[in-house]
């Protein structure tokens, strides 16, 4: 018995070690890491962890054992979560949809700004657990009631579902603000990543919603905005730069539209939408509406290829607008809430906020723009990691929070 127990210890051990080293190796060779990063070394050993659990999931995955996603997300919520004695913090559920409600534990003789949080990681990473500590601090240091929504992510839930599960729990918010003391004024919409896309698909969804509070504002943290042009600026410049490469964007987006990854180089080679489709978009999409400064390095632009008329079949669900909210109509977008826009310039979809903050800025809705030019993808997801947080990290949720604290 004694002699299993040690075989199986042992091959434990050599199974961490060689996919340690196998993701050190590649990541050594295949990573960018650019020179403005403040501490590159840091956002290097981050980057491996993260690889290593999703190399980990996929074994597995190939195995048998359970889901890549499944697997990530139950390492990453083994970490501790600290808790605020200032904060009151109420796991509930908005109809079947799990929310997690935080409160200033102070009293206030006024109701309180309210903020929906949807989380980001791209249907993989993320949970309520993973995002605790930062709606906490949002919570208290903005001085508003947070709510969380836990929506259902891959790989059994694809889209819409993420989306449909965040309307529900913002809905259910709406209507019962009083019994959570906040302000129907002040009530607004914030999340990061793929997160921030469902908040701007959901401002879009609300604006003929009589019934409804209207929705204050919107907090786009280096939001995803659309699925079209994979060949802006940003996507060639930082490809390869951690915490969202190339690759993982492509994984994440493959399988939360259910698309087929046969049709990657289709797609890179805008070769998946009608010469119509392209032209149509053009006037939001197209490269002349980032600023110059932004195409300087390591940008060539690419005309559209013939159409593929099969993969254009199996990809049109691109351009849903609640998956892609930055083509929506004018006369939708002009009627949107005042933005608050977080960008990095480090970051793969970088130029998706830019493209909405203009679109923004011409039908003459409100913007304040961050641009946090050490930052990249995930610099808010590293808040009160320890060694691993960034100092980028507090400078976004401070301008957050400074922002919220104006309106």
């Amino acid at each position: 018995m004694m002699g299993i127990l040690l075989a199986l210890f042992m091959g434990a051990c050599m199974f961490f070690v060689g996919t340690l080293l196998w993701v050190i190796c590649i990541n050594f060779f295949t990573v960018d890491i650019p020179a403005a990063i403040s501490h590159p070394v840091k956002l290097w050993v981050f980057h491996c962890i993260s690889e290593l659990f999703l190399t980990w999931g996929m074994i597995f995955e190939k195995l048998g054992i359970c889901s890549m996603p499944q697997f990530v997300r139950f390492l990453h919520d083994l970490k501790p979560v600290k808790e605020d004695p200032d904060v009151v913090a109420t796991n509930l559920c908005f109809g079947t949809v799990p929310v997690r409600l935080y409160q200033p534990k102070a009293a206030s003789r006024t109701p309180r700004r309210g903020v929906i949080f949807y989380h980001g990681g791209g249907g993989v990473f993320g949970s309520l657990k993973l995002y605790q500590n930062i709606c906490t601090r949002l919570s208290k240091e903005s001085d508003s009631v947070v709510l969380a929504v836990g929506y259902r992510m891959l790989p059994r839930h694809k889209f819409p579902v993420a989306l449909r599960d965040c309307i529900t729990a913002t809905i259910h918010f709406l209507k019962s603000l009083n019994a959570y003391e906040v302000d129907p004024a002040q009530v607004v919409v914030c999340g990061d990543s793929m997160g921030g896309g469902i908040a701007a698909a959901i401002c879009q969804k609300l604006v003929d919603s009589p019934d409804l509070p209207k929705i204050r504002a919107q907090v786009l943290i280096y939001a995803t905005l659309q699925a079209l042009d994979l060949q802006l600026p940003s996507c060639q410049q930082h490809k390869s730069v951690p915490l969202l490469t190339e690759s993982f964007l492509f994984y994440c987006m493959f399988n939360n539209l259910d698309i087929s990854p046969s049709w990657k180089s289709t797609m890179m080679n805008k070769a998946h939408l009608p010469a119509e489709v392209w032209e149509k978009y053009r006037k939001w999409l197209g490269p002349e509406n980032i600023p110059e400064r932004f195409k300087k390095k390591g940008y060539q632009p690419m005309s559209p290829k013939s159409l593929d008329e099969d993969a254009y079949l199996e990809t049109n669900i691109i351009l849903d607008l609640m998956n892609s909210p930055l083509i929506a109509e004018d006369e939708v977008v002009s009627r949107v809430p005042e933005a608050f826009i977080v960008t990095c310039e480090h970051d793969i979809l970088r130029d998706h906020s830019l493209l909405y903050k203009k679109r923004l800025e011409d039908l003459g809705v409100a913007v304040t723009w961050q641009h946090v030019e050490d930052g990249f993808h995930g610099a808010l997801s590293t808040l009160d990691l320890g060694y691993l947080e960034f100092p980028c990290s507090t400078r976004i949720l401070n301008a957050i929070v400074h922002f919220l604290k104006g309106l």
